[in-house]
């Protein structure tokens, strides 16, 4: 049994015989699998798949968006390629599998549509801020009036063939698209999307795409009415009722249902199924109306709130199937519809000159209207790139043209090569010109070492797990905030971006006024507010919310670091801790996350192994109790730096600090060592009124083998321990570099948050800021000196002797491990 099926190709209808008997077959034993629907699309979902991945694999050097190797795979089975021979092409992708191919793949943009909705902030496309607004604006507008009258100056100067002509208008007119789901995945792609500019580019592009919408309506109102003007004026008026249907019909819907999700509860599948539906449904909708299926789905998933509770559990499930299979298939199908063998070179040239014009064009409107907000040119450029972003958007306005006859096998072959290149050439450029972890190193000092006495410390604190609070906020109490030497508190709440595609970095109100509620961040924020209160007159606290991807979450605490000048960054360790003392979890992208931090860090860094939950996470606000803190002391800046952070935690009345300085047995004083006497010397003279809550001590230890079981021997009645994270080298550290499994937090730290230490103690690991070029073998302490002669180290004496001759230093203790 057969049946006729229509399968237009170029714009001509072709009828195609197809056997509907058999869906599947029964074995390659007994008949050729390629003739049936099924094992045919399966082998051509794996072959797009496979080949995709391999293009993207060899184009990764050049720095090339997924996108061309997407529609290049498709390029490579069509008649531009491999589909040029007629064994091969009618065998793999024969005419009669075209229509369940695009039927697959249309299905799944009906999800990717809704998906970017759901990611999607609705409130910027209404308030995007002046400047994201006046750079969108001009953007589109001026590219679309310059690109439009630059194409009637070619149709009227320059000759080109009559199908080329007609369609030279529409192709312009598509130039001036800014389509946000593009920009999002190239920004995405590129890890800008925490960037200062890639933020622009894409509170820019949302307010466009309101814009954008009511262009491509015109168009498909023109193209199905024939140029009637009333026809094109009821297709323009259908989509503003649909959208304005749906928001005051399906908009209560949707909130009704939120109210009825169990809260602290998995979303349940009647939940999924509801957005499900709902997609399909807008859908079907959209085309009833005579408008393109996908804007029912986008205006659907824009209705849909991000986050907790619906919006990340729905992207949760769709978001890998459809962004990475289904998605990418419509980009392979374009791919497979495009002959490059009907562009004679004259028409490409043609396209080339109008894509070239265009680009420029919006490069140069971005370029003026940034003028009047301050933004630098070289900025205003890259967001002019980024703006010029081409993908899914252009190429279903162009299937569409295609489907509809206004563009031939030739100007649809044009169009799609216009995508990979524009794309392959903004994308090596955006990361050739912007790297936005350059903007945050300055060139002055930020550590707790080189500040005044009288300075204000700046604290950023990140937060993920409200588990950690109260170490921190012990943290911050111990850090003695004076009304001569005050601490401004920095919060930064990390919420991982789930069901959210545009990053956001909230400010939240002052904690003064604040209510602390139920929620995550409302526990955090209470914290932190009882802290401030108990300090009224010597701290402040300013909190933050930032959501966004944890691997571009550095981008962000980057950012407020610079903004807000701190002077250290304390980040949560990737490990938490169950109370019987084993490991209960860890996140990788956490130790990601801090290791970039690390790297590109304004100031000085601390990650803080939180071990609270093992002794109670006691607080010390008000409390009698000793708060007992030792400092590993090796050599180096970053030891140099927790040196100086404890000196200031000393000047507390219920803080006592321990400095266990370890040194080499047999080896006699350096240069080095005359440095850290020195830093010693002057942490100890300034102490001398606190005396009692400051103690010395030196091991003598032969390798790093005696280190690792001095450190294992330490105190079990210690709150804290600081250790920095780099030391001079050292035979003393020999051979514990092999055992590290956390580069983050160096050989010692290492084994100080090692699941094995027997310590209950909380680890802060300090790193040092590293100024800008500054590698760590080249960081010095330029700490200037004002010592009493009499309390220096000699540096002809050996350094047990030097320093059990100071008769001013605090309590001194001196072990030797000669085993």
């Amino acid at each position: 049994m057969t049946t006729n099926v229509d399968a237009v190709s170029a714009g001509n209808k072709h009828i195609v015989c197809q056997n509907t008997d058999n869906i599947a077959t029964l074995g390659i034993l007994k008949r050729n699998p390629l003739n049936y629907s099924l094992p045919l699309i399966l082998l051509q979902f794996s072959l797009i798949s496979v080949t995709s991945q391999m293009i993207e694999f060899c184009l990764q050097p050049l720095g090339q968006s997924s996108i061309v190797a997407q529609i290049l795979g498709g390029v490579m089975y069509g008649p531009s390629a491999l589909g040029n021979d007629a064994l091969i092409g009618m065998a793999l992708f024969p005419t009669r599998s075209v229509l369940t191919l695009e039927t697959a793949a249309l299905f799944g943009i009906s999800f990717f549509f809704f998906a970017i909705g759901v990611k999607s902030d609705s409130r910027m496309m209404i308030r995007p801020g002046r400047r994201a607004a006046a750079i969108g604006i001009s953007a589109m507008i001026f590219t679309m009036v310059l690109t439009i009258s630059f194409a009637f100056l070619l149709k009227k100067y320059v000759h080109m063939d009559d199908s080329l002509s007609s369609s030279l208008l529409f192709l312009a007119a598509s130039q001036g698209l800014t389509a946000f789901p593009n920009i999002a995945c190239l920004l995405a792609e590129l890890n800008l999307s925490s960037s200062d500019l890639g933020r622009i580019a894409t509170a820019s592009s949302m307010l466009c795409d309101i814009f954008g919408m009511g262009v491509v309506a015109i168009i498909l109102g023109i193209v199905q009415s024939g140029s009637d003007p009333v026809k094109s004026a009821l297709s323009l008026i259908s989509m503003f009722l649909f959208v304005i249907g749906m928001v005051y019909v399906a908009g209560p819907i949707i909130r009704m249902v939120l109210r009825s999700i169990p809260t602290g509860k998995p979303l349940p599948d009647r939940y999924v199924f509801f957005c499900f539906a709902g997609t399909l449904v807008s859908a079907f909708l959209s085309e009833v109306i005579g408008q393109h299926f996908v804007l029912g789905p986008l205006v659907f998933g824009l209705l849909v709130p991000d986050g907790q509770p619906l919006g990340a559990p729905i992207i949760s499930k769709i978001d890998y199937p459809v962004g990475k299979f289904l998605y990418p298939t419509f980009l392979t199908t374009s791919g497979l519809k495009t002959n490059i063998f009907k562009i004679d070179l004259w028409s490409l040239l043609i396209m080339i000159l109008l894509i070239v014009f265009s680009c420029i064009s919006k490069i140069a409107a971005v370029a003026f209207s940034s003028r009047f907000f301050d933004v630098r040119f070289k900025d205003s450029v890259v967001i002019g790139l980024m703006l010029n972003a081409r993908g899914l958007c252009e190429l279903i306005v162009y299937n569409l043209l295609r489907d509809t006859g206004v563009l031939t096998e030739k100007e649809f072959a044009l169009s799609v090569i216009s995508v990979i290149g524009v794309t392959a050439v903004i994308t090596p450029l955006i990361r050739l010109l912007y790297d936005p972890s350059k903007q945050y190193l300055p060139s002055k000092r930020r550590t707790i070492q080189h500040m005044r006495s009288d300075a204000e410390l700046r604290i950023l604190v990140c937060i993920k797990n409200q588990e950690n609070v109260p170490s921190i906020v012990n943290l911050l109490e111990a850090s003695d905030a004076t009304e001569e030497s005050p601490i401004a508190v920095l919060a930064l709440i990390l919420v991982e971006l789930v069901g959210r595609t545009t990053p956001m970095l909230v400010a939240h109100q002052s904690t003064q006024t604040l209510q602390p509620t139920n929620s995550h961040s409302g526990h955090i924020l209470g914290a932190l507010h009882q802290y401030e209160l108990c300090h009224e007159n010597c701290v402040t606290v300013q909190s933050f919310s930032v959501f966004s991807h944890l691997h571009t979450t550095q981008d962000d605490i980057c950012r407020v670091a610079s903004n807000q000048k701190a002077t250290i960054i304390i980040l949560p360790f990737h490990k938490l801790w169950e109370i019987d003392g084993s490991i209960g979890s860890q996140d990788k992208a956490v130790q990601n996350m801090n290791i970039k931090v690390m790297d590109k860090a304004p100031c000085s860094v601390g990650i803080l192994v939180d071990r609270g939950i093992l002794t109670g996470s006691l607080s010390i606000l008000n409390s009698q109790s000793i708060y007992q803190v030792a400092v590993i002391y090796i050599g180096g800046p970053d030891d140099a730096e927790s040196l100086f952070y404890a000196a200031r935690m000393a000047r507390r009345n219920n803080v006592s600090i321990t400095i266990l300085r370890f040194l080499l047995f047999g080896c006699d004083t350096a240069r080095e060592r005359k440095h850290d006497n020195n830093l010693i010397d002057e942490v100890r003279q300034d102490n001398m009124l606190n005396q009692n809550n400051l103690k010395y001590q030196e091991r003598v230890v032969k390798d790093g083998v005696g280190l690792a079981a001095s450190l294992r021997s330490l105190d079990s009645t210690f709150n804290l321990l600081i250790v920095g994270r780099h030391h001079n080298a050292s035979q003393i550290l020999m051979g514990l570099g092999a055992w590290s499994e956390c580069p983050e937090l160096g050989v010692v730290g290492d084994i100080l948050a090692s699941p094995d230490f027997a310590s209950t103690a909380s680890v802060l690991v300090v790193q040092q800021q590293k100024l800008h070029g500054e590698k760590l073998g080249n960081r010095r302490m330029m700490r200037p000196m004002v010592v009493n002669h009499e309390l220096m180290h000699d540096p002809t004496v050996p350094a047990v002797a030097a320093t059990s001759t100071s008769n001013m230093s605090p309590r001194l203790e001196i072990s030797i491990d000669r085993e």
